[in-house]
C-alpha cells in the first residue's frame, strides 16, 4: 500500500494530514521527533516522507529540519522528501531543494496543492522501485549470459540488443545459416561475431567478405577463387577463393544483397551441398563452411525486383537476427560511449543529455566518430554538449532536447497549470526540480 511518513511534533498536524491522504487511501504514518521518524523508516516501507523543518520549541531557524533531512539521504538517498516550513527561511528550504528534496510547502499548506505533490511523488517512487527491479532482473540476465557464452566484449544496455544477442547464442551451435538484417553502422558484423564464437566451429577461421565492396565481376572470384588467367586482370596464379579460406570456420558475407545473381546461384549450391569449383576450372571441391550473412537491403523487395533469388533468399534466412538501429535501443549509447572514450575523456551532464537525444542515423559508427572528436576538442578531459557538436533536435512529444534551457514563458505557463507544484511544472518541462530553481532564479521567477 502506498505510505506517507509524516514527521512534525505537532500532534494536530499529524492528525490533519492522516485524514487528508487517508481520502486518497494512502496510508499514513506519524512520528513526532526526528529520532522517532528515522526509528519508523527503519522498520516500515516508506514511498514518501513529509518533514517538518523545527521540533523544539521557541526554535525558527531550520537546523534541526537539515539535520533531518540530512539523516533521511544518507540512510535513503533515492526517497522522496517534502519540507513543511512555518517559520524558517524560505532560503533554507530552497536551499534543501537544490540538494534534492522533492518540494516544499510553507504552513498552513493548501490541500490540493499538497495533495497533487504527494501523488506525484508516490506514482514516481512506484515507476523508481519499477525500473530498480527491472534493472537488477536485466543485471541478472546480462551476468547470466556473460556466464554460459561468449559475447566478445560487446557493450550493450538495451533490452533490444540483449534479445538479438541471446538469440545468436542460441542459435550459434546449430549447424544452420544464419541472417542479419539491420541498418548500416548498427554493429551487424560484432553480432556474426558472436555467433561464430559461441559455434561448434569455434576454433576455425573467421572469414569476412564484404559484398559491398568489391566490383560485381570479382565478386564470384572472390568467393569461390580463379584458376591462373580464369578473367581478364587475373594473375599467373591460381588463388584461392574465401570459402576454401573458411574451410572448417565460418564465412560472413556481409552486404549479401550485393551480390550478383550469377554468384547467387554458386552461392546456393554451396549452401546447399558443400561443392562449387574455382572461375576457369571443371574441379569440384567440397567445404564444410558456416555461412553467415548480412545485408541492410530489403531483401524481399529484390524479390520482386528480379534483383535476388528467392531461393537463396529462405536458404540464408533460416534464422534471422534483426539488429535495430541505435535510436531504437537508447540505453546502449552512454555505455558505447563511454567504452569508445575508453578513459580518455568523461562525459558532463548535458553531454550525456545530448547524446540521448540525437537521432544517430549513422549508428554505432556515427557515434563513435562523434566521441573521437569530441575527445580531442574537450578541454581538461571533460566533454560537454558543444564538445560533440551535435544538431539540435525535438522529443517526440515537443519538448526540447535536454541541453536547451525553456524561457521564462515557458517556465511561468508550467507553473501555471501545475497549480505551483515544482515537481511536477519540472517534469512537464523535462528537468529534475533543482534545474528547474536554477532556470526560476536565473530567469526572476520567485515562487
Amino acid at each position: 500500500m502506498r505510505t506517507v511518513l509524516v514527521i512534525d511534533d505537532n500532534p494536530a498536524v499529524g492528525t490533519a494530514l492522516d485524514l487528508l491522504f487517508g481520502l486518497r487511501e494512502i496510508r499514513t504514518l506519524v512520528a513526532y521527533s526526528p529520532d522517532e521518524g528515522l526509528a519508523v523508516l527503519e522498520r516500515e516501507d516508506v514511498d514518501v516522507v513529509v518533514q517538518d523543518m523545527n521540533f523544539s520549541a521557541d526554535t525558527t531557524s531550520g537546523e534541526e529540519g537539515v539535520a533531518l533531512f540530512r539523516a533521511i539521504r544518507a540512510g535513503h538517498p533515492d526517497l522522496p522528501i517534502i519540507l513543511l516550513t512555518a517559520w524558517t527561511h524560505l532560503e533554507t528550504a530552497v536551499e534543501l531543494v537544490k540538494a534534492g528534496a522533492a518540494d516544499y510547502l510553507a504552513k498552513p499548506w493548501d490541500d490540493p496543492k499538497l495533495l497533487a505533490a504527494v501523488e506525484n511523488l508516490l506514482e514516481l517512487s512506484e515507476a523508481t522501485r519499477e525500473v530498480a527491479r527491472f534493472r537488477d532482473e536485466r543485471r541478472r540476465r546480462r551476468k547470466a549470459l556473460d556466464a554460459k557464452y561468449d559475447l566478445r566484449g560487446l557493450v550493450f544496455a538495451s533490452i533490444a540488443t540483449e534479445r538479438v544477442v541471446e538469440l545468436a547464442c542460441q542459435v550459434a551451435r546449430a549447424d544452420i545459416p544464419v541472417l542479419i538484417t539491420g541498418p548500416n553502422g548498427a554493429g551487424k558484423e560484432r553480432i556474426a561475431a558472436i555467433v561464430q564464437a559461441n559455434s561448434a566451429v569455434r576454433n576455425g577461421p573467421f572469414v569476412t567478405v564484404n559484398c559491398g565492396a568489391l566490383p560485381s565481376e570479382l565478386i564470384e572470384a572472390e568467393l569461390f577463387g580463379a584458376e591462373a588467367g580464369a578473367y581478364t586482370g587475373a594473375t599467373n596464379k591460381a588463388r584461392e577463393g574465401r570459402f576454401e579460406v573458411a574451410d572448417g570456420g565460418t564465412l560472413f558475407l556481409d552486404e549479401i544483397g550485393n551480390l550478383p545473381l550469377a554468384g547467387q546461384a554458386k552461392l546456393l549450391r554451396v549452401l546447399e551441398s558443400g561443392q562449387f569449383e574455382r572461375l576457369g576450372s571443371s574441379r569440384t571441391r567440397t567445404v564444410k563452411v558456416r555461412v553467415i550473412s548480412a545485408t541492410n537491403a530489403d531483401l524481399p523487395a529484390m524479390i520482386r525486383d528480379g534483383r535476388f533469388r528467392e531461393d537463396l533468399y529462405y536458404r540464408l534466412n533460416v534464422i534471422e537476427l534483426r539488429l535495430p538501429p541505435l535510436a531504437e535501443r537508447r540505453e546502449d549509447i552512454v555505455p558505447l560511449a563511454e567504452h569508445f572514450l575508453d578513459g580518455a575523456a568523461v562525459l558532463d551532464d548535458g553531454a550525456r543529455a545530448a547524446l540521448a537525444a540525437h537521432a544517430w542515423p549513422g549508428n554505432v559508427r556515427e557515434l563513435k566518430n562523434a566521441l573521437q572528436r569530441a575527445a580531442l576538442l574537450c578541454q581538461d578531459g571533460v566533454i560537454t554538449a558543444r564538445d560533440l557538436g551535435l544538431a539540435a533536435v525535438r522529443a517526440g512529444n515537443g519538448r526540447a532536447a535536454p541541453d536547451a534551457e525553456p524561457d521564462r514563458e515557458a517556465i511561468e505557463a508550467a507553473l501555471k497549470n501545475a497549480r505551483g507544484v515544482i515537481s511536477q511544472a519540472a517534469a512537464e518541462l523535462g528537468l529534475s526540480r533543482q534545474a528547474l530553481y536554477r532556470r526560476m532564479e536565473k530567469t526572476g521567477i520567485r515562487d
